[in-house]
């Protein structure tokens, strides 16, 4: 550290809540974490988190109050770098300054500021945020976020690399070899716009990360016979339905990434428009059933059974005649009573409950033998003597990318048993679930406007139950059946990686292959 910088570092040290307003204070802040960063000083992140905990007590703006967690989540950044030098630490399952960076940024990303913000500053929090969900496995989510990044610069390089990045990371765990090869070729388009003079970089043209993605290219090309791969990769051009009415919902599908096809992440291709993903090949003892396959196939069914419930409740354009001559009393809260409002909570119900069943699936793969009332997903992933304890060894000592990607997943959902989730929502999620199976959950049209009069308001507020506006549920209701499909892709591509694993252990082992045909749709009655 020279001793221009060391000074300047001091000084920043030594800054107190009163030192700098607005911009300057904040500004401030975000170079003594650089710094720190940069110079390896812990001393310099604490004092950063501290000093940022003292703004956030300020009137702070929404713009604001979003940068703030962007700080936040950089801090954590530097104290991850520092306690995961090697890769051994780096593939620990629990880490909890990882966890507090997705927290922050997730935070910053979704409060009202984040579109306040400059379209750079919107950029680094998603990107950062998708390669946070890469690292612990959660590919689905990384290629969605790093999308997500670019409609706000498509010229983003660092969002257009890593994505590329993070393709490659996902065909590696794919089961279907033409799917990789297609993965693989969506990587280098990503990696070539990445190193290519039209790409944006904050600092020195990007010169370090150029490189790398430059080598990560290098890599398919070696792998990829690219000519052949832009002759045959046709995404678009298929048939979505013989109906309008099927062509509008599996567009819709298609567009907010519901099916069940890992190609549905490369876009709204209509090659993807068909749930195709099955179980990879797996070996069982002679004789035994094929259990495992009849019971994804029945939360398949459930989760397209709930992604055409939502549509439904979704697009209702009129009343069903299901509603019509129903006596309801209007409570003056602008209530929303309807099919398709009921449509809509049975898809919540549906997306949520498959999480447990992943876990009851999980149970048996693995052999964890877990009492069977007392199989969650929340707590499958620990020792009878719960979290406190860590992670089960069957699943610590397994270098399998996706499993660990699905117990992330379980760091999104709320239990009071263990209660540290790392989504900002968790709790309202869970206390939505809590409601609607076992209390009240009460939506409305709009909220009813609030006057300040605690006599007259209080009138208003229907002390029984959990109360929500109808789109804010909606939305509510996409995200966990977005979740659980990420979900079962991982719980799928994890079992991939664990049979390859035991593969290799019994190279000598004589099997005989069982094909199962497929069920027809005239038989689905």
């Amino acid at each position: 550290m020279s001793d221009l910088l060391k000074h300047y570092f001091e000084k920043l040290m030594a800054l107190g809540p009163a030192a700098a307003e607005g911009r300057r204070a904040f500004r401030y802040v975000g170079q003594l974490i650089d710094l720190s960063g940069d110079f390896g000083r812990e001393d310099g992140t604490e004092r950063a988190l501290q000093l940022l905990d003292e703004l956030s007590k300020r009137k702070l703006t929404a713009r604001q109050a979003a940068l703030l967690e962007y700080f936040r989540a950089n801090a954590w950044s530097n104290r991850y770098a520092v306690v995961r030098r090697t890769a051994d630490l780096a593939w620990g399952w629990e880490q909890p300054e990882l966890q507090k960076q997705v927290f922050h940024l997730r935070r910053a990303a979704g409060g009202p500021g984040f579109a306040k913000l400059p379209s750079v500053r919107r950029c680094q929090v998603l990107t950062n945020l998708g390669n946070l969900l890469r690292t612990v496995g959660r590919s689905v989510e990384a290629v969605a976020t790093w999308s997500r990044a670019l409609t706000h610069d498509p010229r983003f390089g660092m969002a257009l690399g890593n994505r590329g990045y993070g393709l490659m990371h996902y065909a590696e765990n794919l089961y279907d070899p033409g799917h990789r090869g297609v993965f693989l070729y969506f990587a280098h388009l990503d990696l070539s716009a990445a190193v290519s003079g039209n790409a944006r970089f904050e600092k020195a043209g990007g010169k370090g990360p150029k490189a790398f993605f430059a080598g990560k290219k290098s890599e398919i090309e070696l792998v990829l016979d690219l000519k052949t791969a832009r002759r045959r990769v046709k995404m678009d051009g298929y048939p979505l339905g013989s109906s309008r009415a099927e062509r509008r919902y599996r567009m819709w599908a298609l567009q907010e990434r519901l099916f069940l096809n890992p190609l549905n992440d490369l876009g709204a291709h209509s090659i993807a428009a068909r749930d195709i993903l099955s179980l990879p090949d797996f070996v069982t003892p002679l004789g035994e059933s094929p259990t495992l396959i009849g019971f994804f196939n029945q939360m398949k069914q459930e989760y397209v059974s709930a992604r055409w419930l939502l549509f439904e409740g979704l697009h209702s354009a009129r009343v069903h005649f299901s509603d019509r001559q129903v006596t309801l009393h209007n409570t003056l809260d602008f209530p929303s009573y309807s099919l398709a409002v009921e449509k809509t909570k049975d898809a919540y119900r549906a997306a949520y409950s498959l999480f447990d069943k992943i876990a009851f699936f999980l149970n048996d793969y693995a052999a964890l033998k877990v009492d069977l009332n007392k199989v969650y997903f929340k707590s499958i992933w620990y020792p009878t003597k719960g979290a406190v304890a860590g992670v089960r060894d069957e699943f610590r000592n397994a270098r399998n990318l996706p499993l660990r990607g699905l117990y992330w997943v379980s760091k999104d959902l709320f239990e009071p048993a263990i209660q540290e989730a790392m989504e900002p929502e968790a709790k309202a999620l869970y206390a939505i679930r809590n409601h609607l199976e076992h209390r009240y959950l009460k939506l409305h049209d709009i909220a009813v406007p609030q006057t300040g009069n605690e006599t007259y308001d209080k009138m208003w507020i229907d002390r029984l139950a959990f109360s929500l506006q109808r789109d804010e549920f909606e939305a509510k209701t996409l995200h966990v059946l977005k979740l659980a499909r990420a979900a079962l892709i991982y719980l799928s591509l994890a079992m991939h990686r664990e049979e390859r694993r035991r593969d290799a252990g019994k190279p000598d082992e004589i099997r005989a292959p069982m094909l199962l045909p497929t069920l027809e749709d005239r038989w689905r009655r």
